[in-house]
């Protein structure tokens, strides 16, 4: 029996990728070692450590739970494939599956006198997601069911393009300012999530 849907197929392998990507995000929070707590205030004291960690895992799940819920719209827009289309999300899909890494580097030394390089790699990383929202959007425009989801398309790239902007000069910031820059791409990100709330 033929596939309802030209992109059934890709939508569930994305799916997939995502999945296992928000599950890799949890495995470099390790519950604090009994060899090294002698008392409950020293476990106190280890839970706390690792508050940079879990602040890093959250905000990387709502990125990539933000991303997938796009991506799903993205995807009702559409009723035809192609070659562009499927490879531009394989390129989204590189970028949520390597989204761990930065996280990691995050929760390690975001509190850290060495942050610079966590926060830009961090942002750098959703650069690169941003242009493949671009390509991804550009190779659906000839993909679309009807002019009302040509124009949630165009919507789309535009965002691509204003997050190029944003997190490529936060990026740059976060050479100086990374405790700042961290707040700012968290902030950014909250606001994604109210948009993305807010959108039909």
């Amino acid at each position: 029996m033929a596939d309802p849907h030209p992109n059934t197929r890709l939508e569930a392998f994305c799916d997939g990728v995502f999945a296992i990507a928000l599950t890799l995000l949890i495995i470099d929070i390790k519950v604090p070692t009994a060899e090294g707590i002698g008392s409950t205030r020293e476990l106190w004291l280890a839970l706390k450590r690792l508050g940079p960690s879990i602040f890093a895992f959250i905000l990387s799940f709502a990125v990539i739970l933000i991303t997938w819920v796009n991506h799903h719209r993205f995807f009702r827009q559409v009723n035809k494939s192609s070659p562009s289309f499927v490879y531009a999300n394989g390129l989204l899909l590189l970028t949520v599956v390597f989204m761990p890494f930065p996280t990691a580097m995050l929760g390690e030394y975001l509190m850290t006198d060495h942050a610079a390089p966590a926060v830009v790699t961090y942002n750098a990383v959703t650069v690169v997601q941003a242009i493949a929202w671009i390509l991804v959007a550009r190779s659906a425009r000839r993909l679309t069911k009807d002019e009302k989801a040509a124009a949630l398309i165009r919507d789309g790239n535009r965002n691509g393009y204003m997050a190029v902007v944003v997190y490529s000069l936060l990026a740059l910031l976060a050479f100086w300012f990374p405790l700042t820059i961290a707040i700012v791409t968290t902030l950014l990100w909250a606001y994604w999530l109210v948009f993305s709330l807010q959108a039909e």
